[in-house]
């Protein structure tokens, strides 16, 4: 049986230039891709025509493909021999479970590889003009989720987020910004700290609003926001004006002055 080669690669956040050489090189010589709903329009449309397309997420009248099921269709499809690209939102390594694919691969004996990707926070901060870390302004970043998993409340150490030095990139949290922006706030962070939440960062639908903790899920709320959306909290946001240099039509930005 002849084994074929599974290829884990970052789509980043959407803009199809922001590809690494790489991965759009990957992109246009795999036999299959198999993608997730965070990869944008612009990239699927750069896969060759008659290549095997598997959507690894919701689908009509169907339950969203569970993790297991995922690994299992890897190793599957490395199995056949073929040419295998695992398209995935953003960087594989930040929050992307590409590790878990990974592990689940060398289990199997399957080869793979692992191409980076400009991580959503990375890329979606810097189109709308925020800085993850500035002198003066922030002194390292933290990347969590700000979901919550199967069913479990969120469970930080609040003391430990609310650093006022420290930037935070909140991947998923906008069902639960509400929670997170009064957690923040009761462990110490100012309600008037700057924050901002982009929704299809780096795209042509990108939607950025700008206000402080305290405000932003109104505001969010109001505009409609919808996943996916990055938020951002941190003395950084205050340069989004400043810095903001991606204009495109339609692009819709919201600010609160502080």
């Amino acid at each position: 049986m002849t084994t074929g080669k599974v290829y884990l690669v970052g789509a980043g956040p959407g803009d199809p230039d922001l590809l690494t050489v790489k991965a759009l090189r990957l992109i246009g010589q795999a036999e299959v891709v198999v993608f997730d709903r965070l990869v944008s329009a612009e990239i699927m449309e750069l896969i060759p025509h008659g290549v095997t397309r598997i959507y690894a997420g919701k689908q009509t009248a169907k339950h969203e493909l569970g993790q297991d099921e995922i690994n299992e269709l890897l190793v599957s499809l490395g199995k056949s021999g073929r040419m295998v690209v695992r398209l995935k939102g953003g960087d594989p390594f930040v929050f992307g479970r590409g590790s878990e694919e990974a592990e689940v691969l060398s289990k199997a004996g399957i080869p793979f590889e692992v191409v980076p990707g400009i991580s959503s926070a990375s890329g979606c901060a810097t189109y709308a003009g925020i800085p993850l870390t500035h002198r003066g302004l922030s002194q390292g970043v933290r990347f969590l989720p700000g979901h919550c998993r199967d069913g479990k409340p969120l469970d930080y150490d609040w003391a430990k987020l609310a650093d006022a030095d420290c930037t935070l990139a909140i991947y998923m949290g906008l069902s639960n910004l509400s929670l997170i922006a009064d957690q923040l706030i009761k462990a110490g962070l100012s309600p008037d700290m700057p924050a901002a939440a982009i929704q299809n960062g780096t795209t042509p639908r990108q939607r950025r609003i700008i206000g402080t903790l305290s405000s932003l899920d109104a505001q969010a709320k109001a505009a409609g926001l919808k996943a996916p959306t990055l938020i951002i909290v941190g003395r950084v946001v205050s340069l989004a004006g400043a810095l903001d240099w991606f204009h495109h039509d339609g692009i819709e930005d919201q600010a609160q002055q502080a």
